[in-house]
């Protein structure tokens, strides 16, 4: 758990965005160091490091779990954990992105076939409403349900990642709420 939370604190989008010259995404576009703010002060190849950076680190230490033969709530853990120190980075001050891309990272070695759903409904869902935040929070919402459905003895701990998830996006939920939630592509556009 402890490697995972370090390998979680490892922010990409903060080195990425130091290596490539542009600006801190804490502090330009939506503030948030993940790939979809990369996306918009970089563009489509650094945000697309980020994106991969960002999954590796939370299915490295899961995949390291299972091939140590871990039991399926350790597992849940260690994804938690990666997850986590995504987050809460200890590296960066414990300001962290949402964990979006560092759950589905976490999540996917449990089956290909919960790996697909979840991909299927975060597109889905952002295909038709353009809103990033909307598609990780709907996911996230349906995720336990397609885990339950294929895998569930790893249920509870993918309902604790996803309840993090939720909650990380509360901000962005109230201005879905509102009305007041920019979609990626008019942002992007500027």
């Amino acid at each position: 758990m402890i490697f995972a939370y370090l390998l979680g604190s490892i922010s990409s989008a903060i080195l990425i965005c130091r290596l490539l010259k542009l600006p801190d995404p804490r502090q330009s576009g939506s503030n948030n160091p993940g790939a979809t703010n990369v996306l918009r002060i970089g563009g489509r190849w650094a945000a697309l490091a980020v994106l991969i950076f960002d999954i590796l680190k939370g299915m490295l230490p899961v995949w390291l779990g299972y091939y140590l033969g871990f039991s399926q709530f350790e597992l849940g853990m260690i994804a938690l954990a990666a997850c986590l120190g995504h987050i809460f980075p200890i590296f960066f001050n414990f300001k962290g992105g949402k964990g979006v891309a560092t759950a589905f990272g976490a999540i996917a070695p449990i089956g290909w076939s919960v790996a697909g759903l979840m991909l299927g409904t975060w597109l889905l869902v952002f295909l038709i409403s353009g809103y990033s935040s909307l598609s990780a929070v709907i996911t996230a919402l349906t995720i336990p349900f397609y885990v339950w459905w294929f895998k569930p003895e790893f249920t509870f701990p993918v309902a604790l990642v996803c309840c993090l998830l939720v909650y990380r996006h509360h901000d962005n939920i109230q201005r879905l709420w509102r009305g007041q939630e920019d979609k990626v592509w008019k942002k992007f556009k500027k």
